[in-house]
C-alpha cells in the first residue's frame, strides 16, 4: 500500500450546519434513486443497486459552501454564443469588479448545463467575487439556448466552440477552465477530448459516463430515466414535478405491478419522450455512446491538469473512476503527474456541497470541506501560477470512514497512486452447509479456505411483485437507506446470503471489492446483483458496495451471449467502486446475491429476447445455481488491510 499522511489537510472544514444548504430538489434526487437500486435496493437505489451507483444524472447542488453568495461582481445576462452550425447557446456572465469599471482580464471558468443556468447562480457569484470571470451556459435545447436537447450527443463539439468563443472575449486572458459535476462533469471530459487550444484545466466531479452508468447501468435500464427526461423536457425547468417523489415512485410501482414493457414507460407516466425512445435503440455500448467520451487515442493526448472528484456514495463513482483509470492507463507519465484524485465519503450532490451524513451513514465533521475553495486554489495553481492546493498532499486524497457509525475520527488519507492503494485484496470463498444459504439466518459463509464441493440455489420469478411492493414501495427511506436492512431481511428462496466470521480486531477495508460467481441457469438470461454490508456487533448494518449484471453481457457490454440451460458460466462483479472504512472489531461482512426485482430497474423476464419489449407473457421463472467447489470457486475479493 502506498505511503499515507496523517497530517491534517489545509482546507476549510465547514460547520455541519452547511449540510442543510443542499436544495430539496437535489436531496430528493440523490436519495431516491439511489435508494433502491443498489444496495439492497437500498440507497441507491438502494443503495439498491448501489446507493451510489445509480444516481447518475442528478443535478448538482446549486449552492456553494458557505451559504450566501458574495455580491461583489458584475453581470451580463442573455449573452449569445454561436456554435459552428449557427445554433446559439445562452450564457449568463459573472465578471469581477474592477476599480474603474472597465472589463477585467482574467481566466474564464464556465459550466455547460442542462439544468438551466440560474441553478448555479451562487457558484458564478462566488468565483466572480474571487477574481474569475464565470460563464453559466445552457446546453442546446435547454434554458434560453437554441437547438434540440439530445443528452450528451452535442456537448463535445459545443464545448469546444464555447471555449474558443470565450477565449476571444475582451474579459478573458486566453485561459479557460471548467467547473461542474454529474452531467457537467461529463461535459468536461467531452470538451477536453476535442482539444480546444485555450482549455487550460478541468475539474470533473461525479462525471456521468454515457453508456456505462447512464442512461443505463451496465446495460440495465433505469426507470429513473423517465424522471430525468421529464426534468429536462422542453426549455424550461421542471423542478417541482421532478422532485415529487411520491408521484414517481407510485407510477413506477404501478408500471411494475402491471408488467408494462420498459419501452412504454414514457407514455405510461404521461410524457412520450423522443430521448427515452432514442436510448432504447442503443441497449449496449456502441458507436453512439463512443462518440460522447474520449477514445483511447484521445486519452493519450489529454495533457492538461485534471482534478477528478468523486465519493464512496456517489451514484456516478463508476463513471468518474472509469474516466480516471482510462486516462491514467493511456496518458504519458507527465500527464499522469498532473491528474489528481479526491474520493470523499459523500453522495452524488456532496461532491459539490459536502455533508457529514447521508442516508443514516455518518461521516464526521472532517468530511465537510469547502470544495469551492479547493476549486479556487486549483484554478489559481493551474492558471495564475499560484501554489498547489495544500489539501492535495499527494496524487490521491481519500476519506477513511471511522469505525462504528458515529462519524467521529473520520479522516483524510493520502496515497501516491490509486493503483497501489487498491492492490492486493484478500480472497474469500463462498461456502454453505448442505446448500443452505437462503436468508440472513442461514449457515452460509465467506471463508479464506476454498470449498471442495457444493452449490446453492435461488429462484427468480419475474411475476413475483412482493419485493417491489414491500421493499421498494413508495417510501424512499431517504434518511435511513444506508443502514436499512429491509432488503437483506427479505431474502428467502429468492436469494443467497453469506457472512464472514467476526473480525478479531478493528480492520481497515480500503480498495475495490469484486465478486466472481460461477453459475448455471435454466433460462437464456437473468439479471444478478451483489451487495456488501458491514454488520456491526450491535446489529447495525452499513451499506458498503454493490453491483448489478445482466448475464447475457457477462463477457462484454458491447455484445450479448445468451446462456445455454445448464451451462456453467462465470460472472464478474468488478465495477472498481472504492470503499474506505475502518471496520469494527467483531463486525462481520455480509454478501447478498440475488436477482434484481425492483421498481427502479428495467425488469428482465428471462426470455432471452429484447428486454425492453418483454411483458408478463414472456416471463420465465429462473432457477439460479451458484457453485463453490474446487473447479468453480465463487469468490469475493475484500481489500482488508
Amino acid at each position: 500500500m502506498a505511503s499515507q499522511s496523517r497530517s491534517q489537510p489545509q482546507l476549510t472544514v465547514l460547520p455541519s450546519r452547511y449540510s442543510s444548504l443542499e436544495s430539496d430538489k437535489v436531496k430528493l434526487r440523490t436519495s431516491s434513486l439511489a435508494m433502491i437500486i443498489s444496495w439492497a435496493s437500498i440507497l441507491a437505489t438502494t443503495l439498491c443497486a448501489p446507493f451510489a451507483a445509480m444516481i447518475v444524472a442528478q443535478t448538482p447542488s446549486p449552492r456553494p459552501s458557505p451559504s450566501q453568495p458574495p455580491a461583489d461582481y458584475d453581470l451580463r445576462w442573455g449573452v449569445k454564443i454561436p456554435m459552428r452550425d449557427k445554433v446559439e447557446l445562452n450564457a449568463t456572465l459573472y465578471l469581477p469588479k474592477t476599480p474603474d469599471g472597465s472589463l477585467p482580464k482574467t481566466p474564464v471558468i464556465f459550466t455547460l448545463t442542462p439544468y438551466i443556468s440560474d441553478t448555479y447562480h451562487a457558484r458564478g457569484a462566488y468565483f466572480a467575487s474571487h477574481g474569475y470571470a464565470f460563464a453559466l451556459v445552457d446546453v442546446r435545447g435547454r434554458g434560453n439556448s437554441g437547438g434540440e436537447f439530445e443528452p450528451f450527443a452535442n456537448d463535445p463539439r459545443d464545448g469546444y466552440d464555447v471555449v474558443e468563443w470565450l477565449a476571444k472575449q475582451p474579459f478573458c486572458d486566453g485561459k479557460l477552465a471548467m467547473w461542474g459535476g454529474s452531467y457537467a462533469g461529463f461535459d468536461q471530459w467531452a470538451t477536453a477530448k476535442e482539444f480546444p487550444p485555450h482549455l487550460a484545466t478541468i475539474v470533473p466531479a461525479a462525471a456521468a459516463h454515457p453508456g456505462l452508468d447512464y442512461p443505463s447501468t451496465q446495460n440495465v435500464g433505469l426507470t429513473y430515466d423517465m424522471q430525468w427526461y421529464t426534468l429536462t423536457s422542453g426549455h424550461a425547468a421542471q423542478d417541482n414535478l421532478f422532485a415529487d417523489q411520491k408521484f414517481w415512485r407510485t407510477k413506477f410501482l404501478d408500471a411494475y405491478k402491471k408488467h408494462i414493457p420498459f419501452k412504454s414507460l414514457d407514455s405510461f407516466v404521461g410524457n412520450s419522450s423522443l430521448n427515452f425512445q432514442r436510448i432504447l435503440k442503443h441497449p449496449v455500448i456502441d458507436a453512439y455512446y463512443d462518440a460522447m467520451v474520449p477514445t483511447r487515442e484521445q486519452f493519450q493526448k489529454i495533457t492538461l491538469p485534471i482534478l477528478t472528484i468523486t465519493a464512496q456514495y456517489d451514484g456516478d463513482e463508476l463513471g468518474a473512476l472509469s474516466y480516471y483509470r482510462d486516462h491514467l492507463a493511456n496518458a504519458s507519465p507527465e500527464a499522469r503527474a498532473k491528474h489528481f484524485l479526491v474520493i470523499g465519503p459523500w453522495d452524488h450532490a456532496g461532491t459539490r456541497t459536502p455533508t457529514d451524513e447521508v442516508a443514516g451513514i455518518k461521516f464526521g465533521p472532517a468530511a465537510v470541506i469547502d470544495l469551492n475553495d479547493l476549486h479556487r486554489q486549483w484554478y489559481d495553481w493551474t492558471m495564475k501560477s499560484g501554489p498547489r492546493p495544500e489539501f492535495l498532499k499527494n496524487q490521491v486524497a481519500y476519506y477513511l470512514l471511522a469505525p462504528g457509525n458515529s462519524g467521529a475520527n473520520g479522516e483524510w488519507k493520502y496515497a501516491e497512486s490509486f493503483e497501489t492503494l487498491v492492490a492486493n485484496p484478500q480472497s474469500f470463498y463462498l461456502d454453505s452447509k448442505n446448500g443452505d444459504a437462503n436468508g440472513v439466518f442461514r449457515s452460509s459463509s465467506l471463508t479464506e479456505k476454498r470449498a471442495n464441493e457444493g452449490s446453492d440455489t435461488f429462484t427468480y420469478d419475474p411475476l413475483d411483485t412482493t419485493r417491489g411492493e414491500t421493499v421498494d414501495g413508495i417510501d424512499p427511506k431517504e434518511k435511513t437507506a444506508g443502514i436499512d436492512q429491509t432488503y437483506a431481511s427479505s431474502i428467502g428462496k429468492d436469494g443467497l446470503v453469506y457472512h464472514t466470521e467476526p473480525l478479531p480486531k478493528e480492520t481497515p477495508l480500503i480498495g475495490c471489492p469484486a465478486v466472481t460467481l460461477w453459475v448455471s441457469i435454466d433460462t437464456p438470461d437473468v439479471d444478478l446483483s451483489a451487495h456488501l454490508f458491514e454488520i456491526q456487533p450491535d446489529g447495525t448494518s452499513i451499506a458498503l458496495w454493490s453491483d448489478i449484471r445482466r448475464l447475457r453481457y457477462r463477457e462484454s457490454l458491447r455484445e450479448q451471449k445468451l446462456v445455454k440451460p445448464g451451462e456453467i458460466v462465470h460472472c464478474d462483479f468488478n465495477p472498481g467502486l472504492f470503499v474506505a472504512r475502518r471496520l469494527m472489531k467483531g463486525s462481520r461482512l455480509r454478501l447478498v446475491i440475488s436477482s434484481p426485482n425492483s421498481i427502479h430497474l428495467e425488469k428482465n423476464y428471462c426470455s432471452g429476447g429484447v428486454v425492453a419489449e418483454e411483458t408478463a407473457k414472456d416471463a420465465h421463472t429462473c432457477h439460479v445455481q451458484v457453485y463453490h467447489d474446487a473447479t468453480h470457486p465463487s469468490t469475493i475479493q475484500l481489500p482488508l488491510r
